[in-house]
């Protein structure tokens, strides 16, 4: 990284930032300008001074208008209330809650040195990017913020580094009130390397220089605390009052005035602004197109390497790698479903190197680390490489949902986590940011429900099931068999924008008869037909069994009953009316049966059975027995069941609804 070097523009490229964000927020008198005043200078230098590379460079060439602008946190504009991946160019990550961004910054800097080690070779240092974050008070208060810098410290990623805004305000008021740690002990205390720009309002180039000084260092990643003042050049600089609302006429006409702007004039852009930032955007086209010439030989050189990357960067999956998915018949042994999920990943990951894993501690429960992996760490620890394609997240489920997000935003990476399903709810956050960016994340979540026996409700996901399944674009797996269980990993990979959670089970599960991938790929199909049945049963996971055993017995009692599998209810939402009526259809009463809490499965069913409250602790069988979700007991309720619809005339298909959403 070169000297500093000022540039006659660069005062009045600062106050047009400034003096935007106050536009932009005043027109749509909504949001937060405070933090944008403050930190308009180190934008300006990170921006406009530093070699990155790659995926930074390309940031500069992001497509929004001035209208774009002017249309700030309205509907359907370019310009959401806050950021969001996917739908705004040059957006990486969707990070509005507190201290996503942080940790999404760490899982950026994970899959860049993880895919340097593996692709970068002599004369091609391909992959070299560092990650930058901005962060202020509020993320560093966020618990996800904290998991994420300690285990960024323990992997010594060099090449990340983080801003911190210090200024000392939250929405609250001062930080006083609420937040006096010593912060840069804290980073200290992680590992981190701690700088200082005590006057980040106009000091540039000590700015400059501290960002410089970050990147010299390869074993620390770096915080550099920033001291701003928010709202810089407002009437209500350095106080609450210029945090998240719009700055009041007389005071918008005095900072613009200040910062030599025309006081009745919104939205202005002097030329020489944009001229200094178009040859920023000059420069990065040309360290692009030479970025593209080193890929390019580097595929003369190694072919089969440049390959790989390339497909992998494009977000393809390898030509027939499906084919190792393993397939199941009913004599096969019983299996849990988290040890079918284990012989999934033995067979695919050989095939499949964008598969990045990793557990929040409990690794030998759910058992996510297959046999010759090699562990993700720093090479001087003798633990890993940076290499190695299994992450050790230690007890840190937020910040590995997080971490996960920036992993697969930086692309090539399809990353799966794993913990208890209960404990995906500490991960709520990232999970829903997943879901609404469209992060291909992989949640192996085992110890599904009260099978999981001995450990009691405090272990016993209850009613996590139906939080996930609301989570709009996430695709809640629960299998029942072997088939069941390759076919979610089978959708969940071939879903490039959809996260995934795998529900699995502690106890053995029997491979199903007529059980097969392609017919749980749709989400829910007819396991057990029956002509003019009197009754159907719809199940999941560890149930389904539990209904096909409740269907022999009321068949003996001249009670015909077909048994339909779910495993996941977005797919099978997700196939046409005909198919889904044909499995749910009308004609006969539909018993759900799951043990979990039965809220939602009246979309599905007429009656439900399931827990009503929180479940127990003890051995699991009786814990089944104890909430009457034994084949015996299925098999009274379901005959009340088929008492109660009798004589009641045609039982239409709970699908059949005059509102479709």
């Amino acid at each position: 990284m070169s000297s500093f070097t000022s540039n006659a523009a660069d005062d009045q490229a600062i106050a047009t930032i400034r003096t935007l964000a106050v536009d932009v927020v005043g027109k749509a008198n909504s949001g937060h300008p405070g933090a944008p005043m403050g930190m308009a200078p180190v934008a300006h230098v990170l921006f406009s001074r530093c070699a990155l590379q790659y995926v930074l460079l390309h940031l500069l060439g992001y497509k929004l208008s001035l209208d774009d602008l002017k249309a700030f946190r309205q509907l359907d504009s370019k310009t959401p209330g806050h950021p969001e991946a996917g739908h705004t160019d040059g957006i990486e990550v969707t990070t509005g809650p507190l201290g996503q961004g942080f940790a999404n910054g760490v899982g950026l800097a994970i899959a860049q040195a993880h895919l340097a080690a593996v692709y970068n070779r002599d004369g091609f240092d391909l992959i070299n990017n560092y990650t930058y974050v901005f962060t202020g008070d509020g993320c560093l208060m966020e618990g996800v913020a904290s998991e994420a810098a300690s285990l960024a410290g323990h992997l010594q990623l060099g090449n990340l580094v983080v801003i911190y805004d210090d200024n000392h305000i939250s929405i609250d008021g001062d930080t006083a009130v609420a937040f006096t740690e010593n912060v840069e002990q804290r980073f200290l205390s992680y590992g981190w390397q701690v700088l200082h720009v005590d006057n980040g309002d106009s000091d540039l180039a000590a700015i400059h220089d501290a960002i410089a000084e970050a990147r010299k260092e390869s074993t620390k990643p770096t915080i550099v605390r920033l001291r701003t003042t928010i709202g810089f050049g407002s009437k209500q600089e350095g106080t609450h009052g210029v945090h998240g609302a719009p700055l009041k006429a007389d005071d918008v006409a005095a900072l613009k005035t200040k910062f030599n702007f025309a006081p009745d004039q919104s939205f202005q852009v002097p030329q020489s602004t944009y001229d200094l930032y178009a040859e920023f955007g000059k420069r990065g086209a040309d360290l692009e197109a030479r970025w593209n010439a080193t890929l390019a030989a580097y595929g003369q050189k190694y072919p089969a390497e440049h390959a790989e990357l390339t497909r992998r960067i494009a977000g393809e999956l390898p030509a027939g790698w499906e084919k190792n998915l393993p397939v199941y018949k009913p004599s096969d042994p019983a299996v849990a479903s988290r040890k079918l999920s284990e012989i999934v990943l033995t067979d695919i990951i050989p095939s499949l190197p964008d598969l990045i894993g990793g557990s929040a501690d409990l690794t030998g429960s759910n058992l996510t680390k297959v046999k010759a992996s090699v562990d993700f760490q720093p090479p001087s620890t003798g633990l890993g490489t940076y290499a190695g394609t299994y992450i050790r997240y230690g007890v840190r489920e937020h910040a590995m949902g997080a971490i996960a997000n920036g992993l697969h935003a930086y692309g090539g990476i399809i990353p799966f986590v794993a913990t208890f399903l209960n404990f995906v709810s500490y991960a709520s956050g990232a999970v829903r940011l997943s879901a609404l960016t469209g992060h291909q994340v992989i949640w192996v979540a085992t110890h599904d429900s009260i099978g999981l026996g001995e450990d009691g409700p405090t272990h016993q996901p209850v009613e996590t099931a139906i939080g996930l399944r609301a989570t709009p674009n996430l695709n809640f797996w629960r299998p029942a068999d072997g088939n069941e269980t390759s076919a979610a990993y089978y959708v969940a990979l071939t879903s490039k924008h959809t996260p995934s959670v795998l529900s699995l089970s502690r106890q053995n599960l029997p491979h199903l008869e007529n059980s097969s991938i392609e017919k749980a790929a749709r989400g829910g199909y007819v396991l057990h037909e029956e002509d003019n049945e009197d009754l159907t049963i719809v199940s999941t996971g560890s149930e389904v069994a539990i209904a096909l055993e409740a269907a022999g017995r009321l068949k003996a009692e001249g009670i015909k009953t077909r048994v339909v599998s779910l495993p996941s209810w977005l797919t099978f939402d997700q196939q046409d009316e005909e198919y889904r009526l044909s499995v749910l259809r009308d004609g006969a009463p539909i018993l759900s049966l799951e043990a979990l809490s039965t809220a939602g499965w009246a979309k599905y069913s007429h009656e439900q059975w399931g827990l009503p409250a929180w479940g127990a602790s003890g051995p699991y069988q009786k814990v089944y027995e104890k909430f009457g979700i034994t084949g015996p007991n299925i098999a009274v309720v379901g005959k009340k069941v088929v008492d109660f619809y009798k004589g009641k005339g045609p039982v239409a298909s709970p699908l059949r609804k005059a509102i479709h959403l």
